[in-house]
């Protein structure tokens, strides 16, 4: 199977997708490799997908999709319908505890967000049976109103892990509203090769941090095929059939690595040792799955994370991979 170029693979592993490292390559530069179609973008080479021919028909379905999938990425009891929208301001409105304002602000966004989804796949229909619909018109001015409220309050927002926000997907529905499709595919691949690079990140701290304390002999191995799993889930769109092929590997490589068992000698300062490794290398799973399922990187999360492996490394003496 294809697989984007890894930075942190290219010295220790075979790499799918071959790319001479003295060669530069041109953002949106197309290859065909092993039967799949890729294009470059910062370093690394994701799967590519053709623009939809339709496209208020593409504009429909993405705005749809990426409505669903700002919920889907953050905490929950936020994804308020919009027709309740002037309940949820009202109570965002008399709110004046700050804790409690940021989550009625949250809620506000949800049906903010709704709303604009709503109002789209309305006048979609119109223009379906013929209806014009002006650019002036009071319906678009209003989805756009919402899409743009919604924007500034995600910002507030957290990740359902509680983690950070992640403002970006917010703005995604508006993106689609706005641009044209080709734009809108450009910035996704974009937004894949930042998120390529989080995971690249942060697997590359767990192998600098565990690839050389015997107790966690093969768990580089380990790291490097969840990263390189996570970057395919991370490229391919849920309709392309590839997905029955990424996604169980995804799932398995997750699992290997979440479940791999330290080597124990028997004292107690090695177990103490392992079990603090352990929940690093958990944590640093649970990262990789967030950002390869936003397709957005969480540089909070990241920094926080490499911290805490430098803590680790100091506390035990780590010998740093060079």
């Amino acid at each position: 199977m294809v697989m984007a170029v890894s930075r942190i693979e290219s010295a220790a592993m075979t790499s799918e997708v071959h790319v001479e490292p003295e060669v530069v390559v041109a953002n949106g530069a197309l290859r065909e490799v092993d039967g799949k179609r890729v294009v470059h973008y910062d370093g690394y080479w994701i799967r590519h997908y053709d623009v939809p021919p339709n496209e208020e028909a593409a504009r429909r379905e993405l705005i749809d999709q990426l409505t669903k999938r700002v919920f889907h990425h953050t905490e929950p009891g936020i994804n308020t319908p919009g027709y309740r929208l002037a309940e949820a301001r009202s109570a965002y409105n008399r709110q004046t505890d700050p804790k409690r304002k940021r989550v009625n602000a949250a809620m506000l966004a949800g049906a903010l967000l709704n709303r604009g989804s709503d109002i789209f796949n309305i006048i979609f229909e119109l223009k379906q049976r013929g209806i014009v619909i002006a650019y002036d018109n009071e319906l678009l001015r209003e989805c756009e109103a919402c899409f743009l409220e919604a924007f500034e309050l995600g910002k507030q927002v957290l990740h359902y892990s509680g983690e950070e926000g992640l403002d970006e997907l917010w703005g995604e529905p508006l993106k689609a509203f706005y641009m044209p499709i080709a734009d809108f595919y450009e910035s996704r691949y974009i937004k894949v090769a930042l998120s390529m690079s989080a995971i690249d990140q942060i697997a590359g701290r767990l192998v600098e941090t565990f690839g050389r304390l015997p107790s966690f002999t093969g768990l580089s191995t380990r790291v490097l095929a969840y990263s390189r799993a996570a970057k395919l889930e991370s490229e391919t769109m849920k309709t392309d059939p590839a997905i029955f092929e990424v996604w169980p590997e995804f799932v398995a490589a997750g699992d290997e690595l979440f479940n791999f068992e330290p080597l124990e000698d028997g004292t107690e300062e090695t177990a103490r040792c392992n079990a603090r490794g352990m929940e690093l290398v958990q944590e640093g799973k649970k990262i990789i799955e967030w950002v390869a399922f936003a397709r957005v990187p969480m540089p909070k999360t990241a920094n926080n994370f490499v911290s805490r492996c430098d803590q680790y490394a100091a506390a035990n003496k780590v010998i740093r991979v060079a």
